[in-house]
């Protein structure tokens, strides 16, 4: 029954009862309905002394011995007689769909909520949520109507407090904390990119293999790929701030272990260990959904992406010199300069998780006196967190990795696509020695990548201002999430055309100029900056604010798959072209994988519909963000993270 038929038919404007104080029982009902903003209130004054509600709705006292025990006569659903539900009338439908009459029935009463965590209406519990189906409780209404906890305490709500958050920023704040994480990327990945530089002066120092050296490599990069998992939930718990400030210390700090290394092994355990400690992209992607709409953050997302793979190509760059004119140590001791640096300027950036923010905007408002009774989403959860807890937040990136059809199929896509690069990279040194390059040549060879990733980054702006004037023209859901990934459907195939043309311009002097291959390297640069670009894109529209934990699986796969590529890379071209006869046929391998990797583009963006039903958690988000006329959510409900629903 709907909150319209319950004021017109169940005695509410015409019933005679009367309350205690001579006030007719709908007088009574609407002003409590209107005036009323405490639960308690709303209890009792609605009802004579010693009476008990009529819903267990998890007000105070709403389950005590004096409230369900005084024998009153109950029509079915838990009601006094002659007495409509709100709560089980209010939550069948949502307030949108209630038809527009008088001011008066419009009026809703105040949600209540149930604190085991704030989160009792999961799936399958449909009686005690008010006869909801388990549909309408994997999307949770995000009403405007306040809530609390059992012992009253009010919880603040996004729309409260929105100018508080991230999203109300001026440009200016906004873009300075973006620069700060663009220089923070950089560098996290200028560690991965800069070590291959060192591999040579180590071998020699360290009196191993060049192939033992890499290991270092690999060892970073899967390291790096748990740790992009392990640290993103937690900035979702505890907030971004902390999180990178945490993580880039420690990695600070194995750099010293890795300067000062008395022998290789301690040099493979400062990598690893530096690797584990990245926070990665995951966490400054998932600012990025702290501070924009899905139909605003693809600026953003374009210039932070363009921080991940810049650092990639920059290492190389900058490695050329440092093997040539400094000892490996300083391999190790640039990358700490460059760490600390970064560390220092995110020192004087602001949080931007949403959460936190209402925390902070709960506690000045109480101690302000503005409203002593509220508080923030993190402030009621007692305990903060459990272990169980600390399970799920580990285990959710690789559940979503795993069990989300959105977030394996992107990230696999993204991940085989850096993988192809990083081998590919290694073939530039036995290529461009055809020409006599030497060290510090090689490292200018790595030069027309960074301008293919640029021109990536421009070539996106033209579709960024068309997309915005149509979400601003027609609404933020008139584009579906796949129109993110139309522009990636003509840059894919340059990884293929690129590899393939790198690999048959290979064959050196005389037949070929060595301007060739470096063209075709950077066609093959602008793909790559395409696929993580929208791939990424794709799925911070679709998870919004846990998209820090589904990126995760992004950055998961890239890196894994790249440090696994670290180990077999150098041995490809040197087995399959002994000697330096034949080097093409290492680069036309990579390009025949090339092409049926990004093959599941095109299947993505014609099925990406049908990925997303199959999809509990992102039709969840949806649901919540339609509901809140397009806006994103700050926080999804325990529910949602339940493993049966991803």
């Amino acid at each position: 029954m709907d909150f319209t038929a319950a004021l017109e038919g169940d005695g509410w404007t015409q019933g005679p009862d009367v309350t205690s104080d001579g006030r007719t029982m709908a007088t009574a009902k609407y002003e409590n309905i209107v005036r009323s903003h405490r639960p308690e209130q709303h209890v009792r004054r609605s009802r004579p002394l010693g009476t008990s509600t009529s819903h267990n709705g998890g007000y105070p006292g709403a389950n005590s011995p004096s409230a369900m025990g005084n024998g009153d006569a109950r029509l079915p659903g838990n009601r006094h007689p002659g007495v409509p539900d709100l709560a089980a009338s209010t939550e069948k439908r949502p307030t949108s769909d209630l038809p527009e009459k008088s001011p008066v029935e419009n009026e809703k009463p105040p949600q209540s909520t149930t604190h085991e965590g704030l989160f009792q209406n999961a799936p399958g519990q449909d009686e005690e949520s008010g006869g909801r189906t388990s549909e309408d409780s994997l999307a949770p209404s995000q009403s405007k109507q306040p809530q609390y906890t059992p012992d009253g305490k009010r919880i603040i709500t996004e729309e409260e407090c929105y100018d508080a958050l991230g999203y109300s920023w001026p440009s200016w704040k906004k873009w300075m904390l973006l620069s700060s994480i663009f220089a923070v990327q950089m560098s996290m990945n200028f560690n991965t990119s800069v070590y291959p530089s060192a591999v040579e002066p180590l071998s020699e120092h360290f009196e191993v293999s060049e192939q033992a050296v890499r290991a270092g490599q690999c060892a970073f990069l899967v390291l790096y790929a748990f740790g992009c998992e392990l640290w993103a939930p937690w900035s979702e718990e505890f907030g971004r701030w902390p999180i990178l400030q945490c993580s880039l210390f420690l990695v600070n700090i194995w750099q010293i272990l890795a300067a000062l290394a008395p022998n290789f092994g301690s040099i493979i355990v400062a990598r690893a260990l530096g690797g584990l400690s990245s926070a990665g992209g995951s966490v400054t992607l998932g600012m990025v959904a702290d501070l924009y709409q899905p139909e605003d953050q693809d600026w953003a997302v374009a210039f932070v992406v363009l921080s991940s793979v810049g650092g990639t190509s920059i290492g190389p760059i900058v490695g050329g010199p440092i093997k040539k004119f400094l000892p490996w140590h300083w391999n190790f001791w640039i990358q700490l300069i460059f760490g600390v640096t970064v560390q220092v300027v995110h020192f004087f950036m602001p949080e931007s998780r949403a959460t936190i923010l209402m925390d902070r905007e709960a506690k000045r408002r109480r101690k302000s006196g503005e409203d002593p009774n509220i508080y923030g989403p993190n402030e009621v959860k007692n305990p903060r967190i459990s272990w169980e807890e600390v399970g799920v937040t580990w285990i959710r990136p690789f559940e979503m990795f795993l069990r989300e059809p959105i977030v394996l199929s992107c990230s696999l896509l993204s991940g085989f696509s850096d993988a192809l690069i990083f081998t590919f990279q290694e073939g530039f040194t036995p290529v461009f020695k055809q020409w006599g390059f030497g060290t510090l040549e090689l490292a200018w060879a790595f030069i027309p990548i960074i301008i293919g990733y640029l021109i990536a980054y421009v070539s996106y702006f033209p579709w960024i201002i068309r997309d915005s004037r149509i979400t601003k023209a027609k609404g933020p859901d008139y584009l579906p999430p796949e129109h993110r990934l139309k522009w990636l459907l003509y840059l894919a195939p340059l990884e293929t055309i690129g590899l393939f043309g790198f690999a048959w311009t290979s064959l050196g002097p005389p037949q070929v100029h060595w301007i060739a291959p470096m063209i075709f390297s950077c066609l093959i640069a602008i793909a790559n900056y395409g696929i993580y670009m929208s791939t990424i894109s794709y799925m911070l529209a679709a998870y919004g604010p846990y998209s820090a934990s589904a990126t995760g699986g992004n950055g998961f796969a890239r890196d894994l798959l790249a440090g696994i590529a670290a180990l077999y890379s150098t041995p490809l071209y040197t087995n399959i072209a002994p000697n330096g006869l034949h080097l093409e046929y290492a680069s036309t391998i990579l390009a025949c994988l090339a092409f049926v990797v990004t093959m599941p583009v095109y299947l993505i963006y014609w099925k990406g519909p049908w990925l997303r039903e199959k999809s509990k958690f992102a039709q969840s988000l949806a649901a919540d963000r339609k509901a809140k006329g397009g806006h994103r959510v700050a926080e999804a409900t325990k529910e949602q993270l339940e493993p049966h629903n991803l």
